[in-house]
């Protein structure tokens, strides 16, 4: 019965993402969920990782707050039809983000919140970035640059750039930057350190992370890690 349940809640995700028309309107595409009244909603915007599409993130919306707009963007750098990238890493050994890509990229985000809280009639108070694997990496890169454009980032299994990291100095306009942090304990892809080493060099900067620790979660996301998610942004707009 629940191998036919999970089967049947697969295919109705897939007919509701075949059903969500790609918006062409904003500097990158997207897809959306907007009530008809957007005035003053918290709007979420997620970004996938390495290699994936804008559906990947979009199916978290139903576990998280009802009655926000939540976008899920496509990156814009084409790997094949289907699948996308951020940046592209240059070279061997770990990446530093130094890539005209990554500039490129941060860019289009950067233009493409600012249009959305105006499209969706939201202020930058009320605007999240939620990013996965790569996503994380431009969730801290545009948010950390940028804190006047977002109220908070979540970083699912990210890390935050060494070009980035040697830049970043106190700030009072990041004070009030709202961030989470999720990663697992046996990730592979981005191990755990990153994720602790991303805490620990914000705490360094006076900011106050939330940061959740998985145990037995690898490069992925799991159900007790949106649930903390949903509880995060709950209590950001009570």
């Amino acid at each position: 019965m629940l191998k036919y349940l999970a089967l049947f809640m697969l295919l109705a995700s897939t007919a509701a993402h075949a059903q969500t028309s790609l918006q062409t309107d904003l500097p990158l595409k997207y897809l959306e969920q907007a009530s008809p009244d957007t005035n003053d909603q918290p709007l979420v915007i997620f970004l996938h990782g390495y290699g994936s599409n804008e559906q990947d993130l979009f199916g978290i919306k139903d576990e998280l707050p009802a009655n926000y707009t939540y976008l899920s963007v496509q990156a814009p750098v084409t790997l094949e039809p289907g699948s996308y990238q951020w940046f592209r890493k240059k070279g061997e050994g770990p990446y530093n983000g130094e890539t005209d890509d990554l500039k490129s990229s941060g860019k289009l985000l950067l233009t493409f919140i600012a249009q959305a809280a105006k499209k969706y009639h939201t202020e930058a108070n009320k605007v999240y970035l939620v990013g996965f694997s790569q996503g994380a990496i431009m969730s801290y890169e545009v948010g950390l640059r940028h804190p006047e454009a977002v109220c908070g980032i979540a970083a699912l299994s990210g890390r935050i750039l060494p070009v980035l990291k040697s830049e970043l100095k106190p700030d009072e306009k990041r004070q009030s930057l709202a961030i989470f942090i999720g990663h697992g304990t046996v990730d592979k892809r981005l191990p755990l350190k990153d994720g602790t080493d991303a805490d620990s060099l914000l705490q360094s900067l006076s900011l106050k992370p939330q940061f959740h620790a998985y145990e037995g979660l690898g490069h992925s996301i799991s159900a007790d890690e949106i649930q903390d998610l949903n509880a995060w942004l709950q209590r950001l707009n009570p």
